[in-house]
């Protein structure tokens, strides 16, 4: 539970650091430049480590989790917080521990119980009524692409953490941004800014992107899921769009009122009961 809160802490920053690239750099030149930055380090921890090629198998779950956390989140995100708030993001990825949880049940067969389907889904509710109310009862297309990233960065997790049982947490997000950074380069070049007068706290939010969201975050949060399971350690997640609602007010001045203070204790105590409901794990 403590290595997947330190992966939710380093990934709560995520939205405020992107919204803050995406004010002077193409979306997709962020979304997709993050991953090809990310491969560096991860290229040479396996040069370094030598853990030898992953077998075919493994290589096309990789090629699953790349899709997920290495081309889908980062984009679809990216996109999104050109139109949106921080603030607004984080509680729209307040489904995400719900959607783990399923992408756990599908693709590693754990068996969560009832009553911790019931507190996924509370909590999950409880932050989707809120994001209904901060956009006046409507959902824009923004929060399409943001609930896309979910679906995208659900699917890598369970996957990732299925295979970080065999391969370990940092060769499977090293090898997943490895594996997609070829494929990114040419379309992360294309929508480079033409120059490198970008403000600095453009290309800062920008390695924070690509060194702590991209990679380095991952490294804690694949090792809690393996260790925890997918559908116990990914409740932590509802704790997410509150530390992203704190870092929004922090870094860019976004306003929160009581109600978000109110719901976050709510999720909180749903996260409280569901860790000590019933996971059954293959």
């Amino acid at each position: 539970m403590w290595l997947g809160l330190l992966g939710v802490a380093a990934f709560s920053l995520t939205l405020p650091a992107t919204r803050v690239a995406v004010a002077s750099l193409s979306p997709l030149f962020v979304g997709m430049g993050r991953v090809v930055v990310a491969a560096l380090p991860a290229a040479i921890y396996l040069l370094l480590n030598r853990r030898g090629w992953p077998s075919r198998k493994q290589f096309k779950s990789l090629v699953v989790v790349a899709l997920g956390v290495a081309f889908g989140f980062p984009v679809l995100s990216a996109l999104a917080m050109r139109e949106v708030h921080a603030s607004h993001a984080g509680i729209m990825l307040g489904v995400l521990p719900l959607a783990t949880a399923a992408a756990g049940a599908a693709f590693s067969g754990e068996r969560p119980s009832a009553g911790f389907w019931a507190m996924a889904l509370l909590g999950s509710l409880l932050v989707v009524a809120f994001s209904l109310k901060e956009g006046g009862g409507s959902v824009n297309w923004a929060d399409m692409a943001l609930l896309a990233a979910v679906a995208s960065a659900a699917i890598g997790y369970a996957e990732g953490t299925r295979l970080t049982r065999s391969l370990g947490g940092v060769q499977v997000i090293s090898w997943a941004v490895v594996i997609a950074a070829p494929v990114l380069l040419i379309p992360a070049g294309v929508f480079a800014p033409v120059s490198v007068a970008v403000p600095l706290e453009a290309w800062l939010a920008f390695l924070y992107v690509s060194l702590v969201s991209q990679f380095l975050g991952f490294i804690p949060w694949y090792r809690g899921l393996a260790l925890g399971g997918i559908a116990r350690v990914g409740q932590t997640q509802l704790l997410q769009p509150f530390f992203t609602l704190a870092a929004a007010a922090l870094f860019l001045s976004e306003s929160v009122d009581a109600l978000a203070l109110v719901i976050a204790v709510l999720v909180c105590l749903t996260v409280a009961v569901g860790r000590k409901m019933r996971v059954a794990t293959p």
